[in-house]
């Protein structure tokens, strides 16, 4: 009798091929590949803190290729959430440590499968698509502000993709002032499910109905993903391009001796550490195998005649190689590396290294660094303080010094200006600093300033400077000369002016006198 699905055992393969593209001069894309997790980080921050911050991401979650064997959905749902969290710490740590890489961060897309199940844990634009009886789902919601856009119907999925700020993410693990908690979701898994994760350099140029085609069609893993991969270049990606292939197939006896196995994979930037990522899941790690072929693109060929190069020449690709952990490592004689960035190593006493941060003596490791952490800021909280004080307590002593200097030069000069409506000479400039006055009034004189012209109250309103009090003196000397010869010249043209009109009026006068007595003349003729 068949044995139904529900009892057979699901198992995973995988694979990943990772490129730096074109134009990008490292790759910032990591990518695991294992039996039991697979994950996608695009990094971001500069030439190096991209790759850091994807790194650490892989070596926070790698240790779950091991840690989620019969194990509980639940539990493992929560030990992604709790891992990608970590990273998002271990990153923000680093780039305090190091300001160089202060503003890095990375997208996180991971999935396992334990007991039966996907689980998948996602955080930013990278993607995860499902191929299901044929059929293409994608599996996550990008948290940049373009999807946002496409969410509340402000833009159409055609006008995403030359969106002016398709780039930008709003949710990431990092540097950055952001909710770093990410979706989780269970799905039930099922025999001939195909899983592809991939970053925005292959699914930002390539159309979901291609992804599917392809998917559908190429049955080999590794042939899929150099399909891919190939074929974003050649559509002009500009950006790291990585892709993750993932199957679930069926062992259909469970206890059998020859159960599928493969080795992990690791590609983009975290391949440099694979000592480290052997030590996590302590067993070996291969890195991912390079691209064969397809960087003939436009672009790739632009960028080689940029830098000198033949555009014809294929460029060389790393060979794959595989790390041993740490126990077979110093059987072997060589040097231990248990560097994983932030996350602390700790070895157990069974002789296993652990650096997964639910474990609790990693957790108490962490908590220990934390706490150090916090010494050393709360010194560097107090050296900083104290070095502010003494630096206000400088500038407030050279403020005042420059101050007391202003004022003492302001009070060697003069100025004539309006005070109250009357002309008056001032010691001082007529200005102000921090809003108080440079100048106080020491003579005033008896001249109005409304019966000076236009002209001279606009030069009063700003102040007529003088070096010397005596030089102000004169000048207001002059000034009352000049009023009061104004003054005389009025008088003396409102005098001509009243003499000019008596003259009319007399003149008036007379003539009427004239014509009266003439009529009267007249009258006396007639009768």
């Amino acid at each position: 009798m068949p044995t139904s699905t529900a009892s057979q055992q699901l198992f995973m393969y995988s694979t990943v091929v990772s490129d730096v593209g074109t134009v990008r001069s490292n790759n910032q894309d990591s990518a695991f590949a294992g039996e039991h997790l697979i994950a996608i980080c695009d990094g971001m921050g500069g030439h190096a803190g991209g790759d850091t911050a994807s790194t650490i991401a892989i070596r926070s979650l790698a240790h779950i290729e091991q840690d989620n064997v019969d194990g509980d959905v639940q539990v493992v749902s929560h030990m992604m959430a709790t891992s990608v969290m970590a990273a998002h710490d271990a990153i923000v740590g680093k780039a305090k440590r190091e300001r160089r890489l202060a503003g890095m961060g990375t997208t996180v897309t991971s999935v396992a499968l334990v007991a039966g199940c996907w689980v998948l844990a996602h955080i930013g634009d990278s993607r995860a698509y499902l191929l299901h009886d044929g059929h293409l789902v994608r599996m996550t919601s990008d948290h940049s502000y373009v999807q946002h856009l496409i969410d509340t119907g402000r833009i159409s999925e055609a006008e995403a993709r030359n969106h002016p700020q398709r780039n930008v993410v709003m949710r990431v693990l990092g540097d950055f002032d952001i909710d770093s908690r990410p979706d989780i979701a269970i799905r039930k898994a099922h025999p001939g499910d195909r899983w592809l994760l991939c970053s925005d350099g292959l699914c930002g140029v390539l159309e979901d109905s291609t992804l599917e085609e392809v998917l559908s069609t190429c049955a080999d893993q590794e042939e899929c993903a150099q399909r891919l991969v190939s074929m974003a270049l050649r559509a002009g990606s500009t950006d790291n391009v990585t892709a993750v292939i993932a199957d679930a197939t069926l062992a259909l006896d469970a206890d059998a001796f020859d159960l599928p196995h493969q080795t992990p994979l690791v590609g983009g930037a975290a391949s440099a550490s694979l000592e480290t990522i052997a030590d996590i899941v302590n067993e070996p790690v291969a890195s991912a195998p390079p691209l064969r072929e397809g960087k003939q693109s436009p672009a790739a060929r632009a960028a080689a005649l940029r830098s000198g190069t033949d555009p014809n020449e294929e460029p060389k690709q790393p060979e794959q190689r595989v790390a041993q952990p740490s126990s077979v490592r110093e059987d072997n004689g060589d040097r231990v590396n248990t560097d994983t960035g932030e996350i602390p190593i700790v070895q157990k006493r069974n002789g296993r290294i652990s650096a997964d941060p639910n474990d609790p003596e990693v957790a108490k490791a962490i908590r220990n660094e934390h706490i150090e952490e916090r010494k050393t800021k709360r010194s560097r909280k107090f050296r900083n303080r104290i070095i502010t004080i003494l630096i206000i307590i400088l500038v407030l002593l050279g403020v005042a010094g420059v101050g007391v200097g202003t004022y003492r030069w302001s009070q060697t000069k003069y100025y004539i200006g309006d005070n109250n409506g009357k002309v008056a000479i001032f010691q001082g400039v007529p200005t102000s600093i921090f809003g108080a006055k440079l100048s106080h009034a020491v003579t005033d004189t008896n001249m109005k300033t409304s019966d000076l012209p236009p002209s001279w109250r606009e030069q009063l309103d700003q102040g007529i400077s003088f070096d010397t009090y005596g030089e102000a003196k004169s000048h207001t000397r002059l000034i009352k000369k000049q009023l009061n010869d104004a003054k005389r010249k009025q008088e003396a043209r409102q005098q001509e002016k009243a003499e000019a009109e008596q003259k009319q009026q007399d003149e008036a006068a007379k003539k009427a006198a004239d014509q009266a007595a003439q009529t009267n003349k007249s009258g006396g003729d007639k009768s």
